[in-house]
């Protein structure tokens, strides 16, 4: 029988503050926005000059001058959401097998912080087309292997099992978990520190989303630009921030005595080999992800009891997410309430899947619903219980959460309580 994966520990690093679980729940309860003019640099330039950021101060998280010179900004999103994950989960890790306790991160873009401003200096801010690479920092080789980011998080856990990056566009943060699950299951691991980070506010990925129009170009009106499912959306708001989760063997963790938040019944992930940007108006690939991750939990359609969307704020994908959730979940998607989050921390590419898997296990935890905030005027196509403007209070044993990436990764997982399961 496969072993069953439940999350003990929880660490957040994102917009509206400077990391921690606390705050990030703290502003989605409350549906406040942390959307804002681009501060990390001169933004003047671009089309969309917006972004969630995160207020973080490397030092006062914890991390040494060494470690704050080796990593990318990213890198330490990762290293102090894990350390706080591990804390919160009561984990003895010196009394733990090293060769047990794994990671997989996910990260959509990698060390694109870092890359940029080392190219800015090595060519001359451009004006050299052969650079000098004297000038280069001499941690640069981890930049440009997004797998360093996993590396460093097994360094801080001593972790001495399986590890690895995945990154499969904006679906990563579901992914990694995904898979941390899957080597959990299969007895490859007891212990598994898992989740994604990704820090892209940077030139280089604003100007990319801006030559396809993809971001908000509402610049006068930061703090309400993400407006998913709104009919007057235009485009998504970028962010960046991380979330790393502590996975145990359920047996393991209850015989420890460890605070439970909720167990990973079920994953699954389709491709729409369709378009790299592109998405199938009848949202038939994700819709197969639901119904396979809902039979892998062994949960009904009727059981579901909150939707966290992936609600880019695109009209494309909010159109295409609301038919999958009406051809996957047929009547219950109309009485089923469903939120994005990213309406008020921003779309963080591979990071967003794990802060969305933490908004819904904290959901579960708090029962509450958080909101879609900036929703005033709802798209007559997205015609579903989004939660607008207030979170809702309501019992959430079971949650499903989805994710949609360029390239056509589909992905969607789902939450419940460890009891509803015993007891079906």
């Amino acid at each position: 029988m496969s072993r069953r994966v439940v999350i003990t520990g929880i660490g957040v690093v994102a917009p509206g503050g400077s990391g921690g679980t606390a705050p990030f729940w703290s502003l989605l309860s409350e549906g406040r926005t942390a959307t804002r003019p681009v501060t990390l640099f001169d933004a003047s330039s671009f089309r969309s000059r917006i972004a969630a950021e995160v207020d973080f101060d490397a030092a006062a998280s914890g991390l040494t001058p060494q470690e704050i010179r080796r990593m990318d900004r990213a890198a330490q999103f990762a290293v102090v959401s894990a350390r706080e994950a591990v804390a919160d989960s009561g984990l003895d890790l010196a009394a733990l097998d090293p060769h047990r306790r794994g990671v997989t991160l996910g990260s959509a873009v990698g060390a694109t912080t870092g890359l940029d401003v080392e190219y800015d200096v090595v060519s001359d801010g451009g004006a050299k087309w052969n650079v000098d690479h004297a000038y280069a920092a001499p941690h640069l080789f981890g930049y440009y292997v997004p797998s360093s980011f996993a590396t460093e998080v097994a360094w801080a856990v001593d972790a001495q099992g399986p590890t690895s990056l995945v990154s499969t566009g904006c679906t990563s943060g579901l992914d990694s978990v995904g898979h941390a699950v899957e080597l959990i299951r299969e007895g490859s691991a007891d212990v598994m520190i898992a989740g994604a980070t990704d820090a892209p506010i940077s030139p280089i990925s604003v100007a990319c989303f801006d030559a396809i129009k993809a971001t908000s170009p509402r610049n006068d009106d930061a703090e309400h630009a993400s407006r998913p499912f709104d009919r007057t959306r235009n485009g998504f708001v970028l962010g960046e921030g991380s979330a790393v989760f502590v996975l145990e063997e359920l047996g393991q963790a209850r015989a420890r005595g460890a605070h439970i938040y909720a167990e990973i019944a079920g994953f699954a992930s389709r491709s729409n080999a369709y378009h790299m940007t592109g998405l199938r108006q009848d949202g038939a690939e994700m819709a197969e992800a639901i119904r396979t991750a809902l039979d892998e939990a062994r949960t009904a359609t009727s059981d579901v009891d909150y939707i966290n969307a992936h609600g880019s704020g695109t009209k494309q994908n909010d159109r295409h997410e609301t038919a999958a959730f009406k051809r996957s979940l047929g009547r219950h998607a109309y009485e089923t309430p469903v939120s994005s989050v990213k309406s008020m921390i921003g779309h963080s590419l591979g990071a967003i899947g794990s802060l969305e898997i933490a908004a819904s296990v904290l959901a579960m935890e708090h029962g509450l619903i958080p909101p879609t905030a900036n929703l005033h005027e709802p798209d007559p196509e997205c015609d579903l219980d989004y939660t607008p403007l207030t979170a809702r209070e309501a019992r959430v044993d079971t949650v499903l959460s989805v994710g949609s990436g360029f390239g056509g990764f589909q992905s969607a997982m789902v939450l419940t309580r460890p009891e509803r399961k015993a007891a079906a």
